[in-house]
């Protein structure tokens, strides 16, 4: 792997490149192949793994030469963003060379398998089951959360494979297909009005060991790994935009990117829309009062805040170090400033903001807001978890007390029931 970076240089090569292979005419599939196969989609794997070997900086400097031609990219979601990545850093090479290469040209979609109906921040907690069955595992239990997971053809799947050990050495990591009989998906109605995850049921679902991501009993340390690239995700996620007219490869990447992006079209609304505050105080007519200016500053002063721990993790993420404590940070300043913005906006509209429709506050985006903050302190990782993170782990704080440590999982009290041993053969 090249140890510096020459942004001259790169943009030379990717440049030339691209006069000689960028079509916007071409099948999305044919142009993401020819990514893969030259290494450009994603220059910071490793040369033998369908990139580059240049330094992590290298990436966002190909970005700009990629959006100078209006070129498409390597496929998104969440295969690119904690798949990948994981596998990049825990996979077999057997793994590696057989599932990296379809998240790239976007043939295979993947989700998360983590949190479970009784178990979601104790996430080492969880009871879904793998019991090994020659070359293969046969997993029961059931998921929740599931962003993405109907026309997934994988999931990041975290089960247990030991109840004599304790909770976190009990724990192994799989790819498992998705797309077999007993693999049921359900969406889960939300109080906002949308749809955006799932439960997954699993019942006698097979995956094949050779699918397993890391060594048996260490998946708690590759989901680590997993969470650690999950919190550094941006909150607001939109596609990408290309200028117009644009061809046929480009019009398959903006619907691909306009499918995967519905999911996520209320996360701005989750995180407060801080952008709104100041066009409400103004339309409100409420932007001369003392109190709400004086809060409206101490948000502003937050979110800049934000912006340096954001390009402090990304300083990190460019030297090729992994990600730190930073991820838990953002992670837990963006709830407060979603939280702030959730009181403004409640003291900015008032009665009106429990409206919806059209005659609502900006059309119901208001209301929207009111009810989908909560969710932003939960998922990735509650409060309360992150502070444990850099309390423990950052300042060198005492550990919560832990009476059932070292214990084997199957005599540890858990959320689904009394402390009772748990049989072998139960299924959750």
């Amino acid at each position: 792997m090249s140890e510096f970076l020459d942004a001259a240089v790169i943009r030379h090569e990717v440049r030339a490149w691209l006069s000689e292979h960028w079509n916007e005419d071409r099948l999305l599939g044919e142009w993401r192949a020819m990514l893969a196969d030259s290494g450009w989609g994603c220059p910071a794997w490793p040369q033998q793994w369908f990139g580059r070997g240049l330094p992590l900086a290298a990436a966002s400097v190909v970005s700009e030469v990629f959006e100078e031609f209006g070129a498409v990219g390597p496929a998104t979601g969440t295969a690119m963003t904690l798949a990948a990545p994981t596998l990049l850093e825990r996979g077999s090479d057997e793994l590696k060379a057989r599932l990296l290469r379809p998240m790239l040209t976007g043939e295979h979609k993947w989700c998360q398998l983590f949190s479970e109906p009784g178990n979601g921040s104790d996430l080492a907690g969880l009871t879904t089951r793998a019991e090994r069955d020659g070359d293969e595992w046969i997993v029961n239990g059931q998921k929740v959360w599931n962003t993405g997971a109907f026309g997934s053809h994988y999931g990041l799947l975290l089960a247990r494979t030991d109840w004599d050990q304790p909770k976190h050495r009990g724990i192994t990591y799989f790819a498992l297909p998705m797309q077999q009989p007993g693999v049921e998906v359900r969406p889960l109605a939300q109080a906002n009005y949308h749809s955006s995850f799932n439960e997954v049921f699993l019942t006698d679902a097979r995956v094949e060991h050779v699918n397993m991501v890391g060594g048996q009993g260490d998946g708690w340390a590759v989901a680590l790994a997993t969470l650690m690239h999950e919190r550094g995700l941006a909150t607001d996620r939109r596609p990408r935009t290309y200028r117009e007219p644009y061809g046929r490869c480009v019009a398959e990447a903006v619907q691909e990117a306009a499918a995967y992006f519905k999911t996520y079209v209320w996360y701005p609304q989750r995180a407060g829309r801080p952008d709104l505050v100041a066009p409400q105080l103004q339309a409100t007519g409420t932007r001369g009062d003392a109190l709400l200016r004086q809060d409206a500053m101490k948000l502003d002063s937050v979110r800049s805040m934000q912006r340096w721990t954001a390009a402090r993790a990304e300083a990190t993420r460019a030297s090729g170090r992994p990600p730190g404590p930073e991820g838990s940070l953002s992670k837990l300043t963006t709830s407060n400033i979603a939280r702030a913005c959730n009181a403004l906006h409640t003291r900015i509209a008032g009665a009106h903001g429990m409206l919806s429709g059209a005659d609502s506050p900006l059309g119901g985006i208001i209301a929207e807001v009111l009810i989908s903050t909560p969710a932003q302190s939960i998922a990735g990782g509650t409060d309360e978890i992150q502070h444990n993170i850099l309390g423990e782990r950052v300042l060198g704080l005492p550990k919560e007390p832990e009476p059932d440590k070292g214990a084997p999982f199957r005599e540890v009290r858990a959320n689904y029931g009394p402390s009772v041993p748990v049989a072998p053969a139960t299924r959750f």
